[in-house]
């Protein structure tokens, strides 16, 4: 007979939340099962460390068992890390919660023919191949059409944001009526550059600065190309937003005049939808489209408050939601383009847990990204069939996954694997992490 001696985290009911403790069990095991079962954690202990590769930076680790509710791993899980991408659960469960499956796009009074309309954050329209509602038939048919921004409360970018990041598609504008995502694609045919939204097709010749693509001025919708460096096959890159823009843009779409107005939004105004959330979920989380996260949040605002304000947004679904996190996240934007949010790993868990009982397994697993198959896990964790399910998180010097793996065995489980701090290549830490996860659907 072995003895072992094993230090174990429990996840356990106190009141309404979830609280982790630990208890230290020295037991005796015979060569057989039970040994193995201890192997086995020892085995993913020496993975994960201190002496191990994740020991040399900020990493937090949970394996957790759905079906049993029992943690059966973890690593510095009561710590805070920034949760980068992994952020937009927190924002998916906000909608899911708030919106439910409907998908308002804006909302509107009517007068004698006339129209004016209100923003609800609703980011679809013109937007990449998601479905289009028939917004510009409907506005159409009336003889005048205004636009108020009166219901907008937020900032175009977010709180924490990088300014330099300002030229890229990843980190457009938020609005309250965004159209064509907020930003403008350039093509490049035969070494001039085409853009898709007429109104930005004037682009100035820049030759004192080398770049191979289209840039935009800092201040400005201004954007330039260098003739003599320009290869770049394609441009995206945000425009600044602003409500006269807006109708100048629109107005092509509606092929009618689009005024501007002040008026405040009343009570007993009509809703237009705009669809079901799905495929704005799918695209969210698989290609973790930071634009989509922000106007959900600002949607989810609308339908609580008919007003738009991410901030607001936030601290209504964690009073409402998400009160019973183990611990309370520092979080600020819906997309985790900023450093400034914070979670632990052992909320992340929680958090799975609360999202399955909200949608059934298969579904949340279909829109997650599926290792080797699709999205932002397409080219890792690659199997004879997929077994991990989930959202990816990556900024600079910090990475995360959180979702589930399904292991050989047949047993799905929740985990929350999360790394800060470190100096090494994105690539170097996907790569180590892809050994831990091998290992648990080999071993687990």
């Amino acid at each position: 007979m072995n003895s072992y001696k094993i230090s174990i985290r429990i996840l356990a009911p106190i009141g309404k939340s979830f609280w982790f403790f630990s208890i230290l069990l020295i037991a005796n095991f015979s060569f057989g099962q039970e040994s193995g079962i201890v192997e086995r954690y020892l085995g993913l202990d020496n993975l994960l460390n201190d002496q191990s590769f994740f020991g040399n930076h900020h990493t937090g680790f949970v394996l957790f068992d759905l079906d049993s509710q029992r943690v059966l791993f973890e690593k510095n899980s009561h710590l805070n890390f920034i949760p980068a991408s992994t952020t937009k659960l927190l924002t998916f469960y906000g909608s899911l919660m708030v919106l439910k499956d409907s998908l308002p796009a804006f909302r509107y009074v009517e007068n004698n023919g006339n129209i004016i309309f209100w923003g609800t954050g609703f980011p679809s329209w013109k937007y990449k191949n998601l479905p289009q509602s028939k917004i510009s038939e409907f506005l159409r048919s009336y003889k005048t059409i205004g636009f108020s921004d009166s219901n907008w409360k937020d900032d175009a970018f977010g709180y924490g944001w990088q300014w330099d990041d300002y030229y890229f598609s990843y980190s457009s504008e938020k609005s309250p009526f965004p159209i064509f995502g907020n930003f403008v694609t350039y093509s490049n045919q035969k070494r001039t550059p085409i853009s898709n939204i007429p109104y930005f097709g004037k682009v100035g010749i820049n030759t004192l600065k080398e770049t191979k693509y289209v840039e935009r001025s800092f201040h400005s919708n201004e954007f330039y190309f260098n003739p003599n460096s320009y290869t770049a096959s394609k441009s995206e890159l945000p425009f600044i937003t602003s409500p006269d823009l807006f109708t100048k843009l629109a107005e092509v779409q509606i092929n009618k005049s689009v005024g501007l107005s002040k008026e405040l939004l009343p009570q007993n105004h009509k809703v237009f939808r705009g669809g079901t959330l799905r495929p704005l979920w799918k695209e969210m989380l698989q290609e973790s489209d930071n634009f989509l996260a922000e106007q959900l949040l600002l949607m989810i605002s609308d339908a609580q408050f008919l007003e738009l304000n991410s901030e607001r947004a936030i601290d209504f679904i964690q009073k409402t939601y998400l009160w019973d996190l183990p611990d309370k996240p520092q979080w600020v934007d819906g997309s985790g383009l900023s450093r400034h949010n914070l979670t632990t790993p052992r909320s992340m868990i929680t958090l799975m847990v609360k999202m399955e009982k909200a949608l059934p397994r298969s579904e949340i697993m279909q829109l997650l990204p599926q290792g080797g198959i699709n999205g932002t896990l397409k080219n890792n964790y690659k199997a004879k069939s997929p077994y991990i399910f989930a959202k990816t998180g990556t900024i600079s010097n910090n990475l995360s996954l959180v979702g589930y793996i399904k292991t050989d065995s047949g047993q799905v489980y929740a985990f929350a694997f999360m790394n800060n701090n470190y100096l090494n290549k994105s690539s170097e830490i996907r790569r180590e992490m892809e050994k831990v996860m091998v290992y648990i659907k080999e071993k687990f």
